[in-house]
Order: structure tokens, then sequence, then C-alpha cells
């Protein structure tokens, strides 16, 4: 088999040699005709036949003899669209089915002396080849001659010069189409066929439905654009009203349907919801503050569907956020309610009250906070409540507040900062920032110890800032002119200014804390990418521990004081389905002396296994309770076959992060409902513990940066039309939101660059 491919790939080399060669005015005639293909197998994507394609009407051949493939084809008449013009593609004028090129040459020849190869050429035609270019002659209207004009007759001249060219392009465009009507107008025969340019017009309208953040529809009325189009024989297939209209809802339609499938076929589902709380620790744009709360469902194969996206009317509260989350549940599973097994959402006081409360009526589901922003609310109280975060918060405060409020010292730091202008802007701007929080602060019910401390959110900023302008920092105090400003030491503010730039202490302390700033950021972003399940949570947080303690210890900085933070937050987020769903997923099963592969249940506490305990039989009903618990003690003491459990732990190393992770996840899942049916009512549990996502969002994220765009999103993308304006954006959002959870991208083009 690697023989015949290597001949069949060495036939298809050799041929697109000669072909080269012949482009070039080397070789034979036919090859301007004639292209080398070489065909796959559908199945393996092995080569399995090298084919010549006829460039003029698309029929294909065998390679094994080129030459007697041009004679029967194109010289005895059989091509429908060739003119009789036997010459090779670099030696002269192609044959009246490209007439622009034909009469483009014809100008360009007026001045240079004429080849005598199109005239020995001409001799040795046939009588029958002859009257055959007259009739192609006669049927093009005889504007371009099929062969190059004869020594000492006048080069063909149009009136308004090359400008006609393209005028010219369009009536041979129009003369072709009634000769053959199936072939697209501007091709030669070799274009795209009906379904490859609907195939090419559905990933451009769904390119454009995804990108609509950065590119408008308007795009497709660019000139060039439609120039690129017309190109490729796409003119007029894709206008800006045909992709928002009819194109979009047809898309829409056929998304719908498969979503509402795939949902169907699912037995149970967990619903993911994104939006009370901003996913950001940092503040945004207020145009980006929209009161909606986007919808996912969770499927057990591992896929994600958008389900829609609901306004929240400015309420935020546990009875609102309850609201919304009974009505899809209802909504979703219709007559049977025990389908949605879960509830995912980011993190709030009001909804983690309102999970709290639809679990407690209805005992199937099992509602979890979103870890990732669970993280980012720890990295808000370290913000708020470290020593070590406040401190550095605190002096990076008044050396933006001296550097940016001083003229002297902020026309030193111009001259020092190589970037100057960019540095200056965002130290006056982390000022005003203080401003505004300090303001915000202090007209606030907050208690008089939260009033003396910065703000979490530029408590994060700052270190950055600062940082990025230490060594100009360094140098503006040690330089003369700011010692002879500054020297007489009646400025308390210069003088601790000073202090702190030339202390090597708060530079140690800047240092530690954006460390462990960036261990917990590194570990939200990939939480968000990797989107990780409800019994990764014990180990996820136990993985945070380590990191922070090893951070904190290579920084030589206190740990206890983040520890504690640490725990107050994990003890906020934890829930019983952690400990359950770890202690089920062969994943991780730990092998025993004796080759045994038993669940984990040593690292847990006492009062975790006895979640595990309550947890599950929560989830069966109560005459069901001690066989479960029965099926429970046999898993505890027996595990997973050796062989099964190695086969669902069977790691790669990820291509695009270069991180080993599961090969198959859903591995997990599928040993439980397929090998393990002695376990009736554990295996039922398992599975739906098992798929549960500890994350919410994916979503929100990108539809905030393209219902954000205003005039360049979804609202002026369409004109502004109000009502019917909306309703496309919100069909152009479904489209995309699902084509991006499939593909588990949910980063903006502006995000990557």
């Amino acid at each position: 088999e690697d023989l015949t491919v290597k001949t069949m790939r060495k036939r298809y080399e050799g041929l697109l040699l000669v072909r080269s060669k012949a482009v070039k005015g080397k070789g034979a005639w036919y090859w301007s005709h004639l292209e080398p293909i070489l065909v796959h197998n559908p199945d393996t994507g092995t080569p399995k036949a090298v084919k010549l394609r006829c460039g003029l009407c698309n029929a294909m051949f065998s390679a094994s003899n080129p030459s007697r493939t041009a004679s029967e084809h194109l010289k005895r008449g059989t091509c429908p669209n060739f003119s009789g013009a036997y010459r090779p593609l670099g030696s002269s004028p192609p044959p009246p089915a490209a007439g622009v090129a034909a009469a483009a040459a014809a100008i360009a020849t007026a001045t240079t002396p004429k080849s005598s190869s199109g005239r020995k050429r001409a001799a040795a035609l046939s009588s029958q080849n002859q009257q055959q270019q007259q009739q192609q002659q006669q049927q093009s209207l005889a504007i371009v001659p099929a062969a190059p004009p004869a020594p000492g007759s006048l080069p063909l001249h149009l009136s308004g010069g090359k400008e006609d060219l393209g005028a010219l392009a369009l009536l041979e465009d129009n003369v072709k189409r009634i000769k053959s009507p199936g072939l697209k107008p501007g091709s030669s025969g070799g274009g795209l066929t009906k379904e490859q340019g609907e195939a090419a017009i559905a990933l451009l309208a769904d390119w454009l439905y995804e990108s609509h953040a950065t590119v408008p529809l308007a795009v497709v009325e660019h000139p060039k654009f439609r120039a690129f189009l017309a190109q490729i024989g796409l003119q007029g297939a894709a206008s800006r009203r045909l992709l928002a209209g009819p194109r979009l809802d047809a898309r829409f339609e056929e998304v719908k349907r498969q979503s509402e499938a795939r949902l169907g076929d699912a037995l149970f589902f967990q619903i993911s919801t994104d939006g009370w709380k901003r996913r950001s620790i940092f503040p945004i744009s207020p145009s980006l503050a929209l009161d909606l709360v986007y919808i996912t469902i969770n499927l057990p194969n591992g896929s994600s569907l958008f389900w829609r996206a609901l306004p929240i009317g400015g309420s935020g509260g546990a009875k609102a956020v309850e609201a919304i989350l009974e009505e899809a549940v209802a909504a979703l599973c219709g007559g049977s309610p025990e389908r949605c097994v879960g509830i995912v959402a980011d993190a709030g006081k009001a909804v983690n009250k309102a999970l709290r409360e639809v679990e407690s009526r209805r005992s199937w589901i099992v509602s979890v906070p979103c870890q990732a922003q669970a993280f980012a609310s720890l990295l808000r109280d370290f913000a708020k409540r470290s020593p070590l975060f406040r401190s550095v918060a605190t002096d990076c405060l008044k050396l933006v507040a001296f550097f940016s409020g001083n003229h002297p010292a902020r026309t030193l730091l111009q001259r020092f900062q190589r970037d100057a202008y960019a540095r200056i802007r965002a130290l006056a701007e982390l000022a005003e920032a203080a401003a505004t929080a300090a303001a915000s602060a202090s007209s606030s019910s907050a208690s008089a110890a939260d009033r003396d401390t910065v703000d979490p959110a530029l408590a994060l900023l700052l270190p950055d800032g600062i940082a990025a302008s230490a060594r100009a920092l360094h140098a503006i105090v040690a330089d003369a002119s700011f010692k002879m400003v500054y020297a007489g030491g009646d400025d308390p503010a210069a003088r601790e200014a000073s202090e702190i730039v030339l202390s090597q202490g708060f530079w140690k302390d800047l240092e530690a804390v954006q460390a462990i700033s960036r261990v917990v950021a590194v570990m939200i972003r990939d939480m968000e990418a990797e989107r990780p399940l409800v019994s990764q949570c014990l180990p996820m947080w136990e993985e945070l521990r380590d990191k922070l303690m090893d951070c904190c210890a290579r920084h030589g900085k206190d740990q206890a004081s983040i520890m504690r933070l640490i725990q107050a937050r994990f003890t906020t987020n934890y829930h019983p389905a952690w400990s359950a769903a770890l202690v089920l997923d062969p994943l991780y099963l730990v092998k025993d002396a004796n080759n045994r592969y038993l669940p984990p249940y040593k690292i847990l506490s006492s009062e975790q296994e006895k979640d595990v305990d309550r947890l599950i039989t929560r989830l069966v009903s109560r005459e069901e309770a001690h066989i479960v618990l029965m099926e429970l003690m046999k898993w505890r003491s027996e595990g997973l076959d050796p062989l099964y459990a190695q086969a669902v732990q069977v790691k790669e190393t990820d291509p695009a992060t270069g991180r080993v992770k599961c090969m198959s996840g859903q591995s997990r899942r599928l040993v439980w409902e397929t090998c393990l049916n002695e376990f009736r009512l554990l295996g039922k549990v398992a599975a739906r513990l098992i798929f549960l996502h500890a994350t919410s969002g994916g979503v929100k994220s990108w539809a905030l940066k393209v219902a954000g765009k205003g005039g360049g999103g979804f609202g002026g993308g369409f004109g502004g039309l109000g009502r019917v304006a909306a309703e496309r954006a919100g069909k152009m959002m479904y489209v995309a939101a699902h084509a991006k959870l499939e593909r588990h991208d949910f980063v903006t083009d502006e995000e990557r660059e």
C-alpha cells in the first residue's frame, strides 16, 4: 500500500512539473486546459488515483495518457467550451472564453513584434478544427479573435481603452452563460460548483455572525470584498440583506432544530446561568453592564447548548433569581422535571440563596456556585483583608497620588519614563479611580474600617501599575533635580514617596502580591477555558493551597492570613456534591497494595464522608436509601476492575496547552452506565453527578463584547431598525453562541490580539 501511495504521489508531482513548464511556454498546448488532480480515498484519506480535470467543463479523465485525452476531448469537439485555440498559456493569449485577457493581450502587443509561433500552429490545424474555430468566433460575435493577429494586421483597439475591459468581460460572460447555462459567469468552466458555492457562502455567513462584534455585516457591501467574491464566481450571492434576512432566518431555524433534537436525546442535563454577577473582578465600561442573564444547557456527553438571554429587570434579589431559575427548569423539562439534575450559577449572596431554595424544593437537583467566580472573590478577599495586600496597596496609592498630582514630580517622571505618556495617563487614571472609590466609600453605609481600606478592585490594579514604572521611579528619586526641588524636606508627601521607592521591603512585598495574584488569576483563566467538573473542585482548591503556600515561602511571607482567607472562601462555596462526585469519579480512584482501584476516601474529612452519604441518599427515594448505601459500601471496598480503571485514567498531552489531561472524559460516566451494572442505584447517581460542571459562563464574556458594540454591534448592523433589529440580533447571537459552545471557543478576536 505504501508503494502504491508513493507511486501515485510521484506521478502527480511529475505531471505538475510538466504542466508548470508548459505554462511558461515550454510544453504541449493542452496543459493550459488540463490540470492534474490527486484523488483521495474518502474513508482512509490516502491517495487512490491521479486524474486530469478539464478546466473548461470540469470533466475528469485518467492521467495515463494526457496527449490522447487532449486529442479526444479537446480537438474532436467533445468539450463544449473549447474554442480550438491550441497554444500554451505563456506564449499567446487564451481563447475567447477568456475575453478580457485576450483583449488586454491585443492592446499590449500593439507596439511589440509579432511572434511566428501562432502562424506555424495555425498552419498545422486540420480543416475540421478551422471550421470549429470559425463557428466559435461567430458565436462570440467576433469581438476577440481566437488567435493572435497575423503580422501586418491591425491590433484590436477599444474606444474606451483599458477601461472597456470590464464591460467586455461582462459581455463575454453573458455570451458564455447563454451558450453554457451550467457555467457560472466570470469563470472559464473551472469555478466553484453550485454545491461548493453554497458551502462557501454558508461558511462566510457563519463567520460574519460569530465575528459581528468586530466585523459588521456591511463589509459584504465593500467594493473590494465584492470584487473578491466576483473573482471566485460568487458575485451577488452574499448581500447584506440576504445575510441579515432569509439566510439568517434559515440558519437560526436549522440550529434551533438541531439544539432541540440534541436536548431531546439527553436523559438529563444541567442548567448553567451567567450574568447575575460580573465575571471580571475589575470595573468594566458601564455600556457593557447589561441586565441580562445568559442560560446554557450542559449535556452528559460534554457538549453545551445556548438556550436564551433573559432580562433580569435590574433586580438581582433572591426572589427574582429564584423565579428565573424555576421558569427555566419548567420550560426545559416540560412534563419531566427530573431531567434537570443540576444548576450552576455565578456566585453572589442572592444567587446562592436562590440556589439553596431551588435545591430544597427539588431534592434531585444539585445547585452549585461557579468556582471561577469563587476564585475571583478570593482575590477580592485578599485585597480587602490581607495585611500584605493592604499595606502594598496603601503605599502604591501614595506614590500614585504624589506623582500624578504634583507637577514637578510628574514632569520628572515624564522625562525618565520611556513610554511617558501612557504611564502618566495610567497613573492619572489610577488616581482618579482612587478618588472615586474613596468618595463612594465615604458616602456609603460601610463601616469605618472598610472606609479606611483601599477599594479591592483598585488594590489589585495598583501593584501592576507601580511595578511597570519601577525603573523610572528609582531614577527620579536618585536624580539631582528631584533632590534639589524637595531637598528641604518640607513636603511630607515627597519625603514619604521617596522613602517608599527606596525601601527594599516595599518592592519585595509588591513582588509577593503580584505573584499571589498571578497564581489565582491563572487558575481562573484555566477554569474558564477547561470548564472543570464538580468532582475536580476539592483537588482544585487543594492545588490552590499548595501553590500559594509555596509562593509565600519563596517570598518569605507569612502564609497564615492567606490560608485563613482561603479556608473562609472554601467554606462559603463548599457543596457536598464535591465530595460525592470525587469518590464516584473513576478518574480519581487510587491503586492500593492489593492492586485494587478504590475511591479516595482518605483525603476526605469525617464530615465530608458524612456529606457523601447524605447527598447520595437524598438523590434517591426513601425506599431506596438503604440499598444505595449498601452499594456505596461495596464500591468503597471493591472499587473498579483494574483494567477499566486504567483505561479511564489514560492521559495525553493537550497540543494546545501542553498539559496532561484525561484522554476520554466521557469514559468516566460511561463506565457506570455500561460496566458497573451491579450498582443499579449508585450508578444512576454517579452518572448524574460526574458530568456536572463547576463553572458557569462561556457565553456572557463573549456576548458582552458583541452587544456592547452599539453602532457596530447588533443594532447598528441592521440600520437601527428597533424591534426588527433586536429580533435579528437575538437570532445572530443564538447561531454564534451555539458555534462557539461547540468549539469551546469563548475568546473574542480582540482578546486574542
